[in-house]
């Protein structure tokens, strides 16, 4: 969850790498030296899921594959594997902007979208050489299930979760695929055909990047899944279902920078709307939440709206901290600003915001100061009725916040699947960002440790996202249809009530 923090970032001049260069061992090794020590100063959450014995062993495995020279691409699997390892949704490596470039030229890249239902690799194309919502069983000789599992560290999540990963893999799986087995001139695809058991075998030519990304955005499954929410009326919306029941959707909490923002303040004043509305009309008596495709955003979004839907007195967190004050290794930082002076101020302004909010240093850690956290009160138009909450793997950050504090500290009946963002805790607030010397790849990771206002729950797991009460996933059958299956689900269960 990102609040309005100073974020240093500043794209250094390109350096321009050969696809098939190798680097020599001792090289690499200095950058992940560089890697681990930069995450054991700054990176207050790598303990949070891993203890210090396993933490070393991944290092001591990626160590060990570093014998010979190898190429660039080789060596930033072995950091994605650890940058995954550690369990944090905020974490990010990404290569060198000019190497991803030239990584992606040609024509190189699995055609089609997919989608993973139910387990299984499904089309999420409607084309002419494989139906739509056939199941790919391989690629290339690769089982489905091998190509999966290889793929889950080019998507981070917290702690660990599995669900969440199907998000990243639905949305880039032919770059995963491109980065992980190498550029394909064709595919050998073996698949059956929706609901058969027979298998089929097509060879499809391989295609562009930029062809790749417009197949993505006219996939099937468009209607129902968007993450795109650009407009401030396409955020978030209300709306009276039938005579007892209402519908809250929000999208997504990037509505503003903070709460002075004017976007934000447009949006406490449609919450105010709404609520006075529920407020003025007992005989609604359900309240559907739909944050299913809520990625995140801005405080205080998140906790403004949840001011709506509780009615006790809450905080935003039960407790948080950070590893420093002063910023190690900032040799290798990335600045937003290019200037050297404007950089030791941005430095600055960093550094002091930190010392404001995590004064006091405590067991090795510095501590939130309370002001930043105040007791909160419920709305005095805040809903009284039967909350279900629709939830998804695409929930993150102050999204998965938000889902955890109304699933902990409501009557929310908790319908969907597993959310990627913890139930009670995650590391977020702030980004720092730093690049290896030689390599110059990049590495990203939010520095405040923080555990969620909410309580122990027998069906709520440690390590793991909001665990929904109705575990309601798509069907392929409603896939093919673009059903909105959760959604039918809740309202037959609020008819049955």
């Amino acid at each position: 969850m990102l609040k309005s923090k100073i974020v240093l970032i500043f794209f250094l001049p390109l350096f321009m790498f050969s696809q098939n260069e190798k680097w020599p061992a001792k090289k690499l090794k200095q950058d992940l030296t560089i890697f681990k020590e930069i995450r054991e100063k700054a990176n207050s959450g790598l303990y949070k899921y891993r203890n210090k014995k396993q933490i070393d062993s991944i290092y001591n495995w990626a160590f060990s594959k570093i014998k010979e020279p190898q190429q660039l691409i080789e060596f930033y699997k072995i950091l994605l594997q650890i940058t995954d390892f550690e369990g944090s949704l905020h974490n990010d490596t990404t290569l060198p902007d000019d190497f991803e470039k030239q990584y992606s030229l040609g024509n190189v890249f699995f055609p089609y979208p997919v989608k993973i239902i139910q387990n299984q690799l499904i089309l999420n194309f409607e084309n002419t050489e494989i139906p739509l919502g056939s199941q790919i069983h391989s690629i290339n000789g690769i089982e489905t299930k091998k190509i999966l599992a290889s793929l889950y560290k080019y998507y981070t999540t917290d702690g660990y979760n599995i669900t969440g990963k199907s998000i990243g893999i639905g949305s880039s799986f032919s770059k995963y695929f491109e980065m992980e087995y190498g550029p394909q001139k064709s595919f050998l695809v073996e698949y059956s055909l929706p609901n058969q058991a027979q298998k089929l075998i097509k060879s499809v030519s391989s295609v562009s990047n930029e062809i790749r990304k417009e197949n993505f955005k006219k996939r099937f499954s468009l209607p129902s899944d968007s993450l795109q929410y650009q407009k401030a009326k396409e955020k978030y919306s209300f709306k009276i279902i039938s005579e007892k029941t209402a519908l809250f959707s929000v999208h997504t909490f990037v509505i503003g920078r903070n709460a002075k923002d004017k976007l934000h303040l447009a949006y406490k004043k449609y919450l105010d709307s709404c609520f006075q509305y529920l407020s003025n009309h007992p005989e609604i008596k359900n309240l559907i939440v739909d944050i299913r495709n809520n990625g995140g955003g801005t405080d205080p979004n998140d906790i403004v709206t949840f001011s709506y839907l509780t009615q006790k007195p809450y905080r935003e967190n039960s407790s948080a901290y950070v590893n420093f004050q002063k910023i190690p290794f900032t040799q290798n930082l990335v600045y937003e600003e290019t200037e050297p002076q404007k950089q030791q101020e941005e430095r600055k302004d960093f550094e002091d915001e930190i010392k404001e909010e995590f004064p006091k240093l405590i067991n090795q850690k510095y501590i939130q100061d309370q002001k930043f956290n105040p007791l909160l009160q419920p709305d005095k138009n805040s809903f009284k009725g039967q909350i279900f909450l629709l939830i998804s793997p695409r929930i993150a950050s102050a999204g998965s916040l938000f889902a955890s504090l109304v699933a902990g500290n409501t009557n929310a009946i908790v319908i969907g699947e597993e959310t990627m963002g913890g139930y009670f805790g995650h590391n977020g607030h702030t980004p720092i960002e730093y690049e290896l010397p030689n390599t110059k790849i990049k590495t990203r990771f939010s520095i405040v440790n923080l555990e969620q206002d909410v309580p122990k729950k027998a069906n709520q797991i440690f390590g793991r996202g909001v665990i929904p009460d109705h575990n309601v996933s798509q069907t392929l059958e409603d896939f093919m249809q673009n059903k909105d299956t959760q959604f039918e689900y809740t309202l037959k269960l609020i008819n049955t009530k």
